[in-house]
């Protein structure tokens, strides 16, 4: 059986803040044959305006929101946890887990790391990342807030996701994590 096509789901700028030069920014999610979760982004600009953290030895870092950064948020559906990762053009990354809404958990996930793929291009960027099977959540459904924080060459910041459930830019609302996702179990 052939699987469908990614769909790419358009990310809204907060209306805090507004990004003129961005043109676009999408993102999605699926589940790879092995259990793995993809994600997508990809963000439409003039690389010019764009201000893009200098490459790294890729390996976790914390902080990386502060600049433009490529998120994703999951829940179990029912479940007050979540997880947070922050995954960077640079090719660091960042992964933390809370009991609930910003409490963070003292129980870490499971030792892995992303693979992170970034994709310069002339009218912006593009940036694929596969989560390990063990770091996600241990349910039937999966809720996701797909996020990306965007900083231009001035160091202003504008915050997008699927949904916006606050009058401050807040990734964290569980009312964001609005894409659904079932993975294929056997």
């Amino acid at each position: 059986m052939t699987q469908p096509a990614l769909q790419h789901h358009a990310l809204l700028c907060h209306p805090s803040a507004r990004f003129p030069s961005v043109i676009d920014v999408t993102s999605g999610a699926e589940f790879a044959p092995d259990g793995q979760l993809e994600l997508h982004y990809r963000v439409k600009t003039a690389p010019t305006l764009l201000a893009l953290p200098a490459a790294q030895a890729p390996g976790p870092c914390d902080g990386l929101w502060q600049h433009t950064c490529c998120e994703a948020f999951i829940a179990g559906e029912g479940q007050a946890g979540y997880h947070e990762f922050n995954l960077s053009p640079s090719g660091q990354w960042a992964a933390y887990r809370f009991a609930a809404y910003r409490q963070r958990s003292d129980n870490p996930l499971p030792a892995g790391e992303p693979q992170i793929h970034f994709l310069p291009a002339t009218d912006g960027f593009t940036l694929t990342a596969r989560l390990p099977k063990a770091w996600l959540p241990a349910s039937r459904r999966l809720q996701l807030g797909l996020t990306v924080v965007i900083e231009d060459a001035e160091g202003s910041k504008t915050y997008w996701a699927l949904s916006h459930a606050g009058e401050q830019a807040d990734f964290h609302l569980r009312q964001s994590f609005v894409l659904t996702l079932t993975p294929d179990t056997p």
